[in-house]
């Protein structure tokens, strides 16, 4: 039953809301005050949580995937007790505040994910349903419900546009995620105007199609009771995701309500003096709560915390009737470790056979599956040249199905890269889980847009990244990598991997399941490369190192940089210029700069001798390396269809050809000053 306090709830919402912003003078007052009712019913009735601790895992997840009207979101956790204060949400989008402009889950309180790009938070929904899927499936026990709550989201006619969306909605069609509540936001407004202007395609068809259990509330403006039905159908359905159309006037008794003038500015004082008016608010009066809203809210905030008190007295029980299980799962929360998983990972000297880099994730993913059941992922459609699946894997399926069950831990993502990574971000959120994703390096830029925010978001995704240059040869430039690598390493916050060898493949996993703050790419070739002498798991932890100097000088007369499957080519041209050429080399490999730019000046000095004319070489974009080096070589052009050999060759990254640069560039050096790289003030 809802009351006269409810109403006054909402309305209070809305009002709020045009203060915020109108403080600000910046922000989109439209969706809160348009969403203000359903959030209100789901806030108040349906949503599981302690304001006390946002992090109690057994909480329902909530993602505003429309993140532009996080006001909406800001009031609702300020109302409900969490760390976010009225002068909060008075300093709305202002320098250091606690409520920036779009939602960071690094930054609020009681934020699960980092929303904005539009249908991002609807994916990321998606991936936090799988990750309940899998963890229920994993961890409960007749009696033992440790796992079960439900995720929900809001999302707008924007996010429902993007195709992020839609793949990852199809994908949770598929996987039949009857723990996933999405409520439509159907205002029909977008920045441009009416969204008839393009997009008028039956979005509960399409979502039928996909295999969701669709809903209509027609007035979402004023049914209270309406959304109550609506929302609990949804949650009685445990076979299929939930999607509920709510038609909603954006702007809701504002001036310019219905249209795109209250989509993304401020109302102006007359108009908020206006709707403080017709809601019965003094208009005199700026950032109001009636005791009565505050009341209501606390004592939904309080029943959370009930919640709460009982799933840790269920816990206590699970311990004594199952301590393993109890044990690993409570593990897995904390994000600790397994002790001593590091010493399963293979380890090669010289003597061993070339292999692939790709060939050697596979390995270790094949040594790490037994020992880190938190590892799940999957490759889009590539599973076959990723070599992503371990040898004993179980497809993470609904048992129906008869291809795999809950319990499994490989997803089959099919051809969604941008789902994919938007997926494994709600994964990574979710917790107890550390997701992968694995496609060409090439197509990674498919996924930009969520790989992205795994980096601003500080989650913990392993891109695992094959045919990663030229060396994949005949598929040719619409599937070679040139920019890509540089535009991942001029990325904040990520860390970027392109192992020369076995023992730098096995160093960047360590390195990538140590860093739980930082998303990893891993940029692993399709032909076999050498193992290198010197080269090393510890090593690789410093981004870059020494390999033993080429040549008989005292002192080396160039360096030379290399990464990946060019570290090979950069010790062979070094044999070529001490052989030949009386040269005295240095070869430095680089699997990671992001970790070497993390080193003492003292250390990246001691490998980046200053003085020592230096280049590098690698089978990509040179952008970005005039920093490690005085003169780089790579490849600014596409790339060409040819068997990888004839590649290499036509691009000029052999021995011979790189020699020959490099004779020129240590003649050059000795009549001219030798720059200082890398100085950092």
């Amino acid at each position: 039953m809802f009351n006269q306090t409810d109403s006054l709830a909402i309305n209070t919402i809305r009002v709020l809301a045009a203060d915020t912003v109108q403080k600000a003078n910046s922000g989109h007052p439209g969706a809160p005050m348009g969403c203000a009712p359903m959030a209100h019913v789901l806030f108040t009735r349906f949503l599981n949580a302690n304001p006390k601790n946002s992090s109690w895992f057994n909480r329902d997840r909530f993602v505003l995937s429309n993140g532009h009207g996080c006001a909406l979101q800001y009031i609702l956790l300020h109302l409900l007790g969490y760390k976010v204060s009225m002068d909060d949400l008075k300093n709305f989008r202002q320098l250091d505040s606690n409520t920036p402009g779009h939602p960071e889950c690094t930054h609020t309180d009681g934020i699960e994910v980092t929303t904005g790009p539009l249908g991002q938070g609807i994916s990321n929904a998606v991936g936090m349903a799988i990750a309940e899927r899998h963890l229920a499936a994993t961890f409960n026990r007749p009696e033992f419900s440790i796992v079960d709550n439900t995720v929900y989201a809001i999302a707008g006619d924007g996010c429902l546009q993007e195709g992020v969306a839609s793949e990852a909605s199809s994908l949770a069609g598929h996987l039949q995620l009857g723990n996933l509540v999405v409520l439509y936001d159907s205002n029909g407004i977008q920045i441009d105007g009416s969204t008839k202007l393009g997009f008028t395609e039956d979005v509960l068809q399409r979502y039928a199609a996909y295999g969701w259990h669709t809903l209509t509330v027609e007035d979402g403006d004023s049914d209270l009771a309406g959304l109550e039905r609506a929302i609990a159908e949804a949650k009685g359905e445990t076979t299929r995701p939930s999607i509920i159309l709510i038609n909603t006037t954006i702007g809701f008794g504002a001036a310019k309500a219905g249209t795109a003038g209250v989509h993304g500015a401020a109302l102006g004082d007359d108009s908020v003096v206006a709707v403080k008016k017709l809601f019965g608010f003094d208009a005199e009066q700026k950032f109001v709560v009636p005791d009565e809203v505050y009341a209501l809210y606390s004592k939904r905030a309080a029943e959370g915390a009930q919640r709460e008190q009982a799933w840790n007295e269920l816990m206590q029980a699970y311990a004594k009737a199952h301590p393993d299980l109890h044990a690993e799962l409570t593990r897995r929360i904390a994000g600790e470790l397994p002790s001593g998983w590091e010493k399963a990972l293979p380890r090669f000297t010289p003597a061993d056979k070339p292999v692939a880099t790709r060939k050697l994730s596979e390995g270790v993913i094949n040594a790490l599956a037994p020992l880190l059941p938190e590892l799940i992922g999957g490759s889009a459609d590539l599973t076959g040249s990723n070599l992503t699946r371990w040898k004993d894997a179980v497809d993470f399926q609904p048992e129906p199905t008869g291809l795999g069950t809950y319990a499994g831990r490989y997803l089959r993502y099919g051809v969604r890269e941008h789902g994919m990574a938007a997926i494994s971000n709600g994964i990574a959120a979710y917790g107890a889980n550390i997701p992968f994703a694995s496609t060409f390096l090439n197509f990674i830029s498919y996924a930009a847009g969520a790989s992205r925010l795994s980096a601003l978001s500080k989650l913990r995704v392993l891109y695992i990244m094959t045919h990663d240059s030229i060396g994949l040869g005949e598929d040719g430039p619409t599937h070679q990598p040139i920019e890509t690598l540089a535009m991942l390493r001029a990325t904040p916050n990520y860390l970027n991997f392109r192992p020369a060898d076995g023992n730098e493949v096995s160093g960047a996993y360590v390195a990538a399941l140590q860093h739980a703050d930082r998303p990893s790419v891993f940029s692993l070739t399709r032909q076999n490369v050498p193992h290198l002498d010197g080269s090393s798991i510890e090593n690789t932890l410093k981004g870059g190192y020494a390999l033993p100097i080429v040549g008989s000088g005292s002192a080396p007369d160039l360096i030379i940089a290399g990464t990946g499957s060019e570290t090979s080519i950069a010790l062979d041209t070094a044999r070529l210029l001490a052989d030949k050429h009386g040269l005295t080399v240095k070869v430095v490999s680089m699997p990671c700069l992001e970790l070497f730019d993390a080193q003492s000046d003292a250390y990246r000095h001691s490998v980046l001798t200053p003085g020592i004319p230096s280049i590098s070489v690698e089978a990509l974009s040179s952008f970005g390396w005039h920093k490690y080096v005085h003169h780089p070589i790579g490849i600014d052009t596409f790339g060409l269809s040819a068997p990888y050999l004839q590649a290499y060759e036509r691009v000029g990254l052999t021995p011979t050809t790189i020699a020959a640069k490099a004779l020129k560039i240590v003649d050059y050096y000795k009549s001219h000053p030798v720059p200082t790289l890398a100085l950092q003030f």
